[in-house]
C-alpha cells in the first residue's frame, strides 16, 4: 500500500523535492521540512497540485528539539507511515587546494548524520508501539571508502550507513522497516559543485525513481550504480597503501556554495 503519511527532510530542492513529488497523491498527508521557506513553499504547492495535503516546517535538522516538535505534532494527527531523512550538505577541498576545516567537517556530520537521527529517533518509539512504519536514510556510495577531497562528507555518510545497518537489524520483527539508499552521482545543485570525473552519473529523475521504487517495496538497501559501489567496497578492503593510491586517483574539487 502507498504510504498515507509521509515526512521528508531537505524537501526544498534536489532529491528531497523529487522524492516528495513521487509520494504526493490524493489521500496522502505530507510534512515537508527544509531551511529555505520560499523553495519549500514551491515544492509544497507542487505536491498539493497532485492531491496531497501538505504541511511545511522551516527549520534546520541540526535543531533536534525543533525537528522533534514538528514531527511528533504531525504524527499526532497523521501517524507517520514513511519518514525520509534526506537533508544533506557537502563541503570539501576547494579549487586552489584549500582543505575543508574543522567547522566544515562538523557541519556535515551534524546535518547528514545527526540530522537524520533527529528525524528517526523521536518516531521510532511510536512506530514500534504501532508495529508499523518505515524509516528511509539517504546515504551515499561515498560511505564505502573515504575520499581524500571529501573526508567530512564521506565520514558523515559512512556513519549514516552504519547507523542504518545497526538499526535495521535491531528492528527485526518489530513491524518497522528501514531502508538505506546509497546513490552515486546524480544531477543536482550539490553534484554540480563537484569539479571532476563523475562516473556513471544519472539524472535526478532517474535517481529519485530508483529510490522511490525501493521505498515502495520496503527494500533493505537501494544502492546504485552497483559497479561503482562494488569498486569502492573492494578498494576499501585492499591493503592501505594500495587503497590510498586508488583513492587518490579519484580526485576532484568542490566549488564554493553561492
Amino acid at each position: 500500500m502507498a504510504p498515507r503519511s509521509v515526512v521528508v527532510t531537505g524537501a526544498s530542492r534536489g532529491l528531497g523535492a523529487a522524492l516528495a513529488l513521487r509520494f504526493a497523491e490524493p489521500g496522502c498527508h505530507m510534512l515537508l521540512l527544509a531551511r529555505s521557506a520560499d523553495a519549500l513553499a514551491r515544492v509544497a504547492r507542487d505536491c498539493a497540485a497532485r492531491g496531497a495535503e501538505v504541511t511545511t516546517a522551516t527549520l534546520d535538522v541540526r535543531d533536534g528539539a525543533a525537528v522533534e516538535r514538528a514531527v511528533l505534532a504531525f504524527d499526532d494527527a497523521h501517524p507517520v507511515d514513511l519518514a525520509i531523512a534526506n537533508a544533506g550538505i557537502s563541503r570539501g577541498r576547494l579549487p586552489g587546494g584549500q582543505w575543508e576545516g574543522r567547522d566544515a567537517v562538523v557541519d556535515q556530520i551534524a546535518v547528514n548524520l545527526i540530522g537524520a537521527m533527529n528525524l528517526a529517533e523521536p518516531l521510532l518509539p511510536r512506530m514500534r508501539a504501532r508495529r508499523a512504519g518505515h524509516i528511509a536514510l539517504i546515504a551515499s556510495i561515498s560511505a564505502f571508502r573515504g575520499m581524500p577531497d571529501m573526508r567530512g562528507y564521506a565520514a558523515s555518510k559512512a556513519g549514516l550507513w552504519s547507523y542504518g545497518e545497526g538499526l535495521r537489524a535491531a528492528l527485526k520483527r518489530s513491524g518497522v522497516a528501514l531502508t538505506i539508499a546509497a546513490p552515486g552521482f546524480f544531477q543536482s545543485d550539490m553534484e554540480a559543485r563537484f569539479q571532476g570525473s563523475k562516473p556513471m552519473a544519472v539524472t535526478l529523475d532517474q535517481a529519485a525513481d530508483r529510490i522511490a521504487r525501493g521505498l515502495r517495496r520496503r527494500a533493505a538497501r537501494v544502492v546504485f550504480p552497483l559497479t561503482l559501489a562494488f569498486a569502492l567496497r573492494m578498494l576499501a578492503i585492499l591493503p592501505a597503501p594500495l587503497s590510498d593510491a586508488g583513492a587518490r586517483l579519484m580526485r576532484f574539487r568542490i566549488a564554493p556554495e553561492d
